[in-house]
């Protein structure tokens, strides 16, 4: 489990494909203090583990499902990754649970300046993820805990202090880049909960017939 506080910028030394089976190799420093093999790496918001480590290079593997899910597909030898270590028991909570399991990729539509904050705008690819994202919720973007400003149609809108800016890929991104979106997981299991048995939530069926108004009016809840 992840926090979403990027620890530190690594950069992409050697990358590896054969066919959506990727091995990358990432330089780092403050991450590689107490880093151990079989450790858990979010790595642009994804959680890989570390298969190699030596002399300030580690490397993970990426298999086919993340692949195909996530942002890691277009990176390229010298680019620029968010990097934090799994959570040590006893730390500080500063952002909010993130698992390193993204839901989708998301466009950069915008950077805009807001006085001391940079503020981003970004289009999921994917329309399931937008029932997760309320505002002054939490999101997980690229690795990084932020908080959602204001929501449209089609989009969401995130505002990044100057120290964000400083310590994170963010700096590097523009308009049309992609980003991974990892959504608040308590979002996810009230959904699933709310739902779970209904038509339509999955391969297990039972007697749940979801939260619906029809439903709270018949129990006197509306």
């Amino acid at each position: 489990m992840f926090t979403g506080l990027v620890e530190e910028i690594g950069e992409m030394r050697r990358i590896g494909r054969k066919g959506e089976a990727m091995l990358l190799s990432i330089s780092a420093s403050r991450i590689m203090e107490d880093l151990k093999l079989g450790d858990s790496v979010s790595v642009n918001g994804v959680c890989l583990t570390a298969t190699t480590i030596d002399r300030g290079i580690f490397t993970v593997d990426v298999m086919p499902e993340t692949y195909r899910n996530t942002n890691l597909k277009e990176l390229q030898p010298g680019g620029k990754v968010n990097l934090e270590r799994a959570m040590a028991a006893g730390g500080r909570f500063g952002g909010h649970i993130v698992q390193g399991h993204v839901d989708g990729v998301g466009v950069i539509r915008s950077v805009q300046a807001d006085q001391n904050a940079v503020v981003y705008e970004i289009a999921p690819s994917q329309d399931d993820v937008f029932k997760y994202i309320i505002p002054k919720g939490s999101v997980t973007l690229d690795g990084i805990s932020l908080t959602v400003v204001k929501t449209t149609d089609s989009s969401f809108t995130v505002s990044i202090i100057p120290h964000t800016l400083a310590e994170t890929v963010l700096a590097y991104k523009k308009a049309g880049d992609t980003i991974n979106i990892e959504c608040d997981i308590l979002g996810k299991y009230v959904d699933h909960l709310l739902h779970y048995g209904s038509e339509g939530a999955g391969s297990r069926r039972g007697t749940n017939p979801g939260i619906s108004r029809d439903y709270l009016a018949e129990h006197g809840f509306a």
